[in-house]
């Protein structure tokens, strides 16, 4: 059970870590976006417009501080349903989110985003005690 619980973490900070840097690759993406939109004219027609849509959205996938993340955030959600296979869903999915929350907060503090520390430092701290009594 607690090797388990190891792996619901890791795979919670994975998820964490990497929301947060997918986020610093949509902020790019999105600065693209918003330049080549002032440019281009909108356009009507609903097959140009879901052709505009997948252009943006393979934009998004070439910008590789965003696909490279996603990545590593797909392998990890691949691993998670390995997890559930021999692990209780009711410990799994509360571990693994409570961490990810935690992850995800204390990556984008690190990397500069605004936030409230104090706020997201005790946050973080009362995750880890659910987690802790999760385990436990």
């Amino acid at each position: 059970m607690i090797v388990d619980a190891e792996k619901m973490i890791a795979i919670g900070l994975v998820w964490g870590i990497t929301n947060a840097i997918m986020r610093r690759g949509a902020l790019i993406w999105d600065k693209k976006i918003q330049s080549l939109a002032s440019k281009a004219h909108q356009s009507s027609q609903i097959h140009q417009r879901v052709l505009g849509y997948l252009k943006n959205w393979l934009n998004l996938l070439l910008i590789w501080q965003y696909s490279v993340p996603f990545l590593v955030n797909l392998s990890a959600s691949a691993a998670f349903f390995a997890i559930l296979s021999d692990s209780p869903i009711s410990l799994a999915v509360p571990v693994t989110n409570a961490t990810t929350f935690a992850a995800t907060a204390v990556s984008a503090m690190i990397l500069g985003e605004e936030t409230h520390v104090g706020f997201a430092l005790f946050g973080t701290f009362l995750i880890v005690l659910g987690v802790w009594i999760c385990i436990m």
